[in-house]
């Protein structure tokens, strides 16, 4: 009796769980709404310096009577057949023309296919429009024990070094087996939810993930701009920025983010 007990006992716990391993879903194609949230006040605040402080510091201060102190831009990656395009949505209202900070607006648009590695960046900068198409970034990543849910899934986080000195933390969950990301943060074991850039005081998260199938047809390339691949792109800003000293230095990294 007792050995038929044990036996029992053991069929019902393997049949629960080959129930929970049919029943467990992974996510291979859908839409995710992410929000990107700049800390204006601590951007603006890092900008001010001796030179500058004269006008920039009033400016400032009339700046936080009218303006929030966190910047939201809304944006949507599409994702399927291991490729995701990455769409920024059009501002409701206009940036502010005195201190329109690049790290704090959203200027690409960018497709990536994870089967070659190649990815093709619409980027606009000031009048001009790129398109810049090269392979992925090749970020190494350090995955940690440490996990919270975004948008319902549960995520694990790794932080990684890019551009050799801004620190990043991502949240993947391997229940999106696209290992994708937004804007050009890919290349962990799983589709990176939130995005968070300490030192520049600006966040990635998802709000919200539609589990969807998405048709093929309308996750292609952008095609408008001029081509050049990231190196041309980045003698191209060394030019045009030559005269800006060290004001330069902010708006290159952001443009490369």
């Amino acid at each position: 009796m007792k050995n038929l007990l044990i036996t029992l006992s053991c069929f019902f716990i393997l049949a629960n769980t080959k129930c929970l391993a049919q029943t467990e879903h992974f996510t291979t194609s859908g839409i995710i709404e992410f929000d990107k949230t700049s800390n204006m006040y601590a951007i603006i605040k890092k900008e001010i310096n001796k030179e500058n402080e004269s006008y920039v510091q009033p400016a400032f201060e009339q700046y936080k009577k009218n303006q929030p102190q966190f910047k939201v831009l809304k944006s949507a990656l599409k994702f399927g057949n291991n490729k995701t395009l990455f769409t920024p949505a059009e501002q409701e209202t206009p940036p502010n023309n005195f201190f329109n900070v690049m790290i704090a607006e959203q200027n690409s648009t960018i497709y990536t296919d994870l089967n070659t590695g190649i990815s093709t960046n619409q980027k606009k900068v000031f009048e001009e429009t790129f398109l810049l198409k090269d392979t992925t970034r090749k970020i190494k990543w350090k995955i940690t024990d440490e996990t919270r849910e975004i948008a319902g899934y549960p995520c694990r986080r790794a932080n990684a070094l890019i551009m050799d000195s801004v620190y990043v933390v991502a949240f993947y969950t391997d229940k999106i087996l696209v290992t994708g990301g937004p804007e050009s943060f890919t290349g962990l074991p799983g589709m990176i939810l939130g995005v968070a850039l300490p030192h520049e005081n600006v966040t990635w998260f998802a709000t919200k993930v539609t589990d969807t199938s998405v048709p093929e047809s309308t996750i292609t390339p952008p095609k408008k701009g001029k081509p050049v691949d990231n190196k041309q792109f980045k003698a191209t800003l060394d030019k045009a920025l030559k005269e800006w000293g060290t004001y330069a230095h902010s708006y290159l990294k952001a443009l490369f983010l």
